[in-house]
């Protein structure tokens, strides 16, 4: 068994939160100036060029590249062999937010209550999303997620029948309706098979993977480019100017279904597809 305080958790979810909004992984960097490349329209091209100055100044500057600097949502993988001490694996982790969300200089954008709409002050309470797996190791990705792409999002039960096709319908429906809100060109996570909540689980944990990998199972490798291309017929093009380059990446996840059941999710990412994660 081996042991983690809570304060070496408290200090790398602060340092993920900060870094996660600061710098852009090197795998959006390099999506973004591809898609200045391809793109075919001159306001399109000029748009893509303001969001890759966008993200070298805030990495230069050491400040957020959007000012909505997101729900924090965590993805953690937590080893059979780890144990923590001194402290709750959860309260680490929002402590880590408060604190980062404040040395950061980060916009504190979580409310208490829904309807009441009075915010907690520290972008606290955290969503954490907890597995454990094998192993003595604790990794934690941070995922903060702004509202303009999450609201975006949606789950649909289709009916067994809809198969392959009602998939792809929907997906590019979805991101048609969407337009420029998501701030394109965005990143499509989409999640089919589960439940309810698992379909929507996994659209967002399909934002996580590297932009220009592809999917392990060919089938579905296939489809992530055949959406991706007609995502980027639609027209909309860098931030709704119009263009070619309105995502830069689909990807799926699955997961086994009952049989009367056919769930799919679609959860987009705006162009500031931002993650970090720590192994402790």
């Amino acid at each position: 068994m081996r042991e983690i305080s809570a304060n070496e958790v408290i200090q790398a979810v602060k340092k993920l939160c900060i870094e996660a909004n600061y710098y852009l992984g090197e795998d959006v960097q390099k999506a973004l100036r591809e898609a200045y490349e391809k793109e075919e329209s001159p306001v399109g091209k000029a748009t893509l060029k303001q969001i890759i100055d966008n993200f070298e100044i805030s990495k230069q500057g050491e400040f957020p590249m959007c000012q909505d600097t997101g729900t924090a949502v965590f993805f953690v993988e937590m080893g059979d062999q780890v144990c923590l001490k001194e402290g709750n694996l959860f309260d680490a982790i929002n402590e880590g937010v408060r604190q980062g969300y404040k040395e950061g200089y980060l916009r504190k954008s979580i409310l208490a209550d829904p309807i009441e709409r009075k915010n907690t002050g520290d972008n606290t309470p955290a969503v954490i999303h907890l597995d454990i797996v094998k192993g003595d190791k604790l990794k934690i990705v941070c995922v903060p997620k702004g509202g303009g792409s999450e609201n975006m999002s949606e789950v649909k039960m289709m009916k067994p029948a809809d198969g392959v096709e009602g998939v792809k319908e929907f997906v590019i429906d979805k991101v048609k309706r969407s337009g420029s809100n998501p701030c394109p060109p965005v990143i499509v996570g989409v999640g089919i098979g589960g439940t309810f909540e698992k379909c929507a689980e996994m659209a967002k944990r399909a934002l996580l993977r590297p932009i220009g990998s592809k999917h392990p199972n060919p089938f579905y490798a296939k489809l992530e480019e055949e959406l991706l291309e007609e995502i980027n017929k639609l027209g909309i093009g860098p931030q709704g100017f119009g263009g070619t380059q309105t995502a830069l990446a689909v990807h799926i996840e699955t997961y086994p279904c009952h049989i009367a059941s056919f769930p799919a999710a679609v959860n987009i990412n705006c162009h500031v597809a931002r993650h970090k994660e720590a192994i402790l």
